[in-house]
């Protein structure tokens, strides 16, 4: 069996809270790549992981997780425990970044546990707590500790988007339109089921990265929105039934542009039955494209081969999203390590602005596409 695992003097100790299953679980991707040495500032020392620990050991899923964790053990010096409140006490000199890969709702509750584990840096995935108000509760908190929240809004460092922002800073006039696409198939039963597991909705879960850019780079705020255009000839709104039989209303696809009072301008596309290939356009001023960049492009699809062969049966979108998950683990850790700054990576303010976007916008949009017959771009003002 491998000693336990320990940071060098320019690493973090990291802790990762909620692993999951082995080849579905955000976690054990995160987990992963750490002990593969791909974030170099990153040493993962403690996995917490409360369900395969516990009620979910002899369940789906335990006996993978159990092999997992028998080889990291042995192979890595890995220290597994049930709660973070079992983790040893962080060693002197020491910077111990905690890695939240739970549930949404338990991040309130897991923030306050990793502050009093000893952390000083806590990355905390999307959208980071159900709700505005728990949010701004939890920046408090870590405000009050000293401890900084970086978040994993791994879009923030795509190469489509950064591509993206610097040809439209090259061409005075144009405009961005970022597009997100999932693979669900368009029947009521697999929209349903989708609506039933988000139950947060469209715009806090699965377009919250692209709200998170356009916080971060956009200047999009509530208090600096000055019109949201909604296409309608694009959008829908549905009220599908989940595998509960309750009744669910989301948004299957949604096409807006947000202008703000400062002077920006830049629209956002989703759509839940769009495929598999997200992208950032750009478009002149009378609605033209002229250029294009998708994800995964050919030098990513490359990588994804080598990882569906390297991991099969994983998750497809943790491959396709593999370098933006490494950069954001290794900028952060190496934040909490040295102190250099995470460039580029949301902090707990671009999530509340987010968030607090999202919640702004959800209802509004719903009364315009279940109300208003025409035009085919409606105007919230």
């Amino acid at each position: 069996m491998a000693d336990a695992a320990t940071p060098s003097s320019d690493q973090a100790e990291v802790i990762l809270v909620g692993c999951g299953c082995p080849l579905r679980g955000m976690g054990w991707y995160h987990a992963v790549q750490m002990l593969g040495g791909e974030c170099p500032s990153a040493k993962l020392c403690q996995i917490v992981e409360p369900w395969y620990l516990g009620m979910g050991a002899e369940g789906p899923g335990g006996p993978e997780f159990a092999e997992f964790k028998r080889a990291t053990e042995d192979e890595h010096g890995v220290q597994f425990h049930k709660s973070l409140a079992d983790v040893p006490a962080v060693a002197e000199g020491v910077k111990r970044l905690a890695l939240i890969s739970g549930r949404t709702v338990d991040n309130p509750r897991l923030l306050g546990e990793a502050i009093a584990a000893g952390c000083s840096v806590i990355y905390l995935e999307k959208p980071g707590a159900p709700t505005v108000a728990e949010l701004k509760a939890m920046k408090q908190q870590a405000a009050d500790a000293g401890v900084s929240i970086c978040m994993g809004y791994n879009k923030n460092v795509c190469k489509y988007v950064r591509n993206a922002r610097e040809f439209a800073a090259e061409h005075e006039g144009s405009h961005v339109t970022f597009v997100s696409n999932n693979t669900y198939e368009p029947t009521a039963a697999s929209l349903g089921e989708c609506f039933e597991r988000n139950a947060e909705g469209m715009l806090k879960n699965m377009a919250i990265h692209e709200l998170a850019l356009l916080a971060s780079f956009y200047d999009v705020t509530v208090d600096n929105i000055d019109s949201v255009s909604v296409d309608r000839e694009f959008s829908s709104m549905q009220t599908l039934k989940g595998p509960s039989g309750k009744d669910f209303t989301d948004f299957d696809k949604i096409k807006f542009t947000i202008k703000t009072k400062t002077g920006k301008e830049v629209s956002v596309q989703a759509d839940r039955c769009g495929g598999d290939v997200t992208f950032a356009k750009v478009s002149d001023a009378d609605g033209n494209e002229m250029f294009r960049h998708s994800m995964p492009d050919e030098e990513d699809e490359a990588n994804v081969s080598v990882l569906e062969a390297k991991y099969p049966g994983a998750m497809p979108y943790f491959f396709s999203q593999d370098p933006d998950y490494i950069t954001v683990k290794e900028r952060v850790a190496k934040f909490c390590a040295t102190g250099e700054e995470a460039k580029d990576i949301a902090t707990i303010d671009i999530a509340i602005a987010a968030l607090s976007v999202a919640e702004y916008l959800t209802p509004l949009m719903q009364k315009e596409l279940q109300d208003c017959p025409s035009p085919k771009s409606v105007i919230l003002s």
